[in-house]
């Protein structure tokens, strides 16, 4: 049985659009019970502008007060910028170690990467060599994120090759890992699998079988995301996000009228690659138990706002 790895990213990407005020102490217990299901990673928090994300300006406060995470979990935070990385850093100075990766990210579409960044493809990706370097000579893996892999919300459908220069851009500037978002659930399975040999086809340094530096990020807008696990499995991709209750989305790739869809339920994809016939280390237990504070407490949110 191969092991597939399992990142969290609803203390961060689960969070982030949130309209209702969570408390800093209902985060940093979403994200204590995360790295006790077993998951391989979370990602707690970015260290991003309050002017643009209000809901994770304390992010120095929730890794501060999140407890050490167990032997073999990875802690892991959004930094868009230089300034990002220093708050990264900062957090390390108090506790050594704490965070383990910081994650870049940048798109496939031109108009999406513009609204998400105030900058072109190109630029968002020169803008992170200094932070890739930064990061590595603070001993921190950096993982790049690609978002509208298979569509974008104002471009429409998005060229394989474009998805696969983009990452190969990401990794000629040092990366360590390669992070496919299907950003507004536009992908099946046949797509996301064009999507992946295109990328795998120019990038020949991330494996078919087993490559933790090639993740998948999906949204189940139109609930075919587990479809799309399966046919990532067989394509070679052993490395997958989730967000505990199904929460989160894109804000910039909401819509008018309609709010950017949410990630795939974690518990969801940990069943899914199970009934392949493949192993995490995940609890589903404690996972479930996750999943449904993460659901009261974004609802107990909405209902403050």
């Amino acid at each position: 049985m191969e092991r597939v790895r399992i990142t969290d990213v609803s203390p961060r990407d689960g969070l982030q659009n949130e309209a209702g005020v969570i408390a800093t102490a209902d985060k940093v217990r979403l994200v204590d019970l995360l790295s006790a299901s077993g998951v391989d990673e979370v990602e707690v928090t970015s260290f991003v502008s309050p002017k643009w994300v209000p809901q994770l300006g304390d992010a120095a406060e929730v890794l501060s007060k999140a407890a050490a995470p167990p032997t073999g979990v990875v802690f892991s935070a959004l930094v868009p910028n230089e300034k990002g990385l220093e708050g990264a850093l900062s957090v390390n100075a108090a506790r050594p170690g704490l965070v383990g990766k910081v994650s870049v990210f940048t798109a496939a579409s031109e108009t999406f990467a513009r609204k998400n960044t105030n900058a072109s493809i190109a630029e968002t990706i020169e803008r992170f060599v200094p932070v890739v370097t930064r990061a590595h000579e603070a001993g921190l893996r950096v993982r790049g994120y690609v978002s509208c892999v298979v569509a974008c919300p104002f471009e429409g459908a998005i060229a394989p090759e474009r998805v696969a220069w983009v990452s190969g851009r990401l990794l000629e500037i040092g990366v360590d890992e390669i992070d496919l978002g299907d950003t507004i659930g536009a992908g099946t399975p046949g797509t996301i699998r064009e999507m992946l040999d295109a990328v795998l086809s120019a990038c020949p340094t991330l494996e078919r079988g087993g490559a933790e530096t090639l993740t998948l990020h999906l949204h189940d807008t139109f609930g075919r995301a587990a479809g799309c696990v399966v046919e990532a499995l067989r394509a070679g991709v052993r490395s997958f996000d989730g967000s505990a209750g199904g929460l989160g989305g894109c804000p910039y790739a909401s819509v008018e009228g309609r709010r950017a869809p949410g990630n795939i339920d974690t518990e969801l994809l940990v069943r899914t690659i199970h009934a392949e016939g493949y192993r995490t280390g995940v609890d589903l237990g404690r996972l479930a138990g996750a999943g449904a504070m993460a659901r009261e407490m974004v609802a107990r949110a909405k209902g403050s706002a």
